[in-house]
């Protein structure tokens, strides 16, 4: 009977209604005579709608007469009404047949490329790179060798840890973990002498391993030996170490600024103007003129991709470009005025660079007067831990 249903999908089938008082009885003849009928569903107590082959029809006219019943078809399915509904639609089936087909061509190739980077990393350049390595929009999937162009990319630039791609759908996604710099970590086992990664003056130091080199007071550079990796005895003689230590320095941390007592400075109106544009690839139509009517005014562009599926990107995209309105406005400082701006300027950058605000010991400032303008310079006196290991070499 399934079989015989399936058939019928394909050959053509009616959803009739069939109306009276002997509806059960009708049904019963049906069955008798192996007439199939399928998905009956009686509507109140004298009215039934069920679905039959095409050529059953005039069987089932004729025992409805018998049975004083009335029978009426409601819908015809199945692909032989199908095919003579669209006949004379040529040309949409043409549209449909173009589309379906292209459909079909566009998902062989790569329509987006998106970039994952681990905890919102941003790595610049790394876009341009991977184009280059080989993985470029409208390039078919088929000669996309995603191990070539990770290993291509990889020994490029050594701020990757990570890289994977998946190619899904249309869409090309790129995972990325960024490297951490770390400095060179020393083997206990070897050799090394402690030097100064900053300029400043000792404050404490201890040398729990090696020779101390300088003392409390002294003024060190970028590169002075703090604490030498030997030791010297009486009776042992110089042997060399792996040199350990605690030094603490008062380090300068300055910032310097020129603030005029005239200047034109521009903020935005929040008057804004959209322009529309679609892009095919690389080839974009603007649907309106693009000259902004405004001014002064700054830029954004943003594209949107258009897809069918989550994955299956198409290359046309949505271009929005915003125009944001600007205006000048001239701004006179006195002496005080702009001496107050430059130092909450330098102030906020210079606390922003300090990690540990309570290590902070002197705040100076010092400001020179211009002829149109002040210069401000800021620092702060910064109680730091300073030093690094470095190899020695024989």
């Amino acid at each position: 009977m399934l079989i015989r249903i399936l058939l019928c999908y394909i050959f053509g089938y009616i959803r009739i209604s069939v109306e009276g008082y002997y509806i059960e009885k009708l049904i019963n003849i049906c069955t008798n005579k192996k007439i199939v009928i399928w998905h009956v569903k009686r509507d109140k107590n004298v009215k039934i709608h069920f679905n039959i082959a095409t050529n059953d029809f005039k069987e089932i006219v004729k025992i409805a007469k018998k049975l004083k019943c009335h029978a009426k078809i409601e819908k015809k399915k199945g692909l032989p009404f199908l095919l003579n509904r669209y006949k004379k639609r040529k040309i949409f089936a043409i549209v449909a047949i173009i589309i379906i087909a292209s459909i079909i061509i566009l998902s062989s190739f790569i329509w987006n490329i998106e970039i994952e980077e681990e905890s919102g990393q941003n790595l610049e350049g790394i876009y341009q790179d991977i184009i280059q390595a080989g993985l470029s929009m409208g390039k078919l999937k088929a000669k996309i060798n995603t191990k070539e162009i990770i290993n291509e990319v990889r020994l490029k630039r050594q701020d990757i840890a990570w890289m994977g791609i998946e190619l899904k759908g249309t869409n090309a996604i790129v995972r990325l973990v960024k490297a951490d710099s770390k400095p060179e970590i020393i083997d206990e086992t070897e050799y090394c002498s402690i030097i100064s990664d900053k300029s400043g003056i000792i404050t404490k130091i201890n040398a729990q391993n090696g020779t101390a080199n300088v003392k409390v007071g002294d003024t060190v550079s970028e590169g002075t030996t703090l604490i030498n990796g030997w030791l010297e005895g009486k009776y042992t003689g110089m042997r060399y170490v792996h040199a350990r230590g605690e030094i603490e320095a008062k380090v300068w941390h300055t910032k310097n600024t020129f603030i005029p007592y005239k200047s034109t400075e521009t903020r935005e109106t929040g008057e804004l103007q959209n322009i529309y544009s679609i892009k095919f690839n690389n080839f974009e139509i603007n649907l309106k003129k693009r000259l902004s009517k405004f001014k002064i005014y700054d830029t954004i562009e943003t594209e949107k991709k258009i897809r069918l599926f989550s994955n299956f990107y198409l290359p046309i995209s949505l271009k929005t470009t915003t125009y944001k309105e600007l205006v000048e406005e001239e701004k006179n400082y006195n002496l005080e005025e702009a001496k107050n701006i430059g130092k909450q300027q330098l102030e906020q950058e210079l606390e922003n660079e300090i990690e540990d605000k309570t290590k902070i010991i002197n705040k100076n400032i010092n400001t020179y007067e211009k002829e149109n303008g002040i210069e401000i310079y800021v620092t702060y006196e910064v109680l730091e831990t300073i030093g690094t290991n470095e190899k020695i070499v024989f």
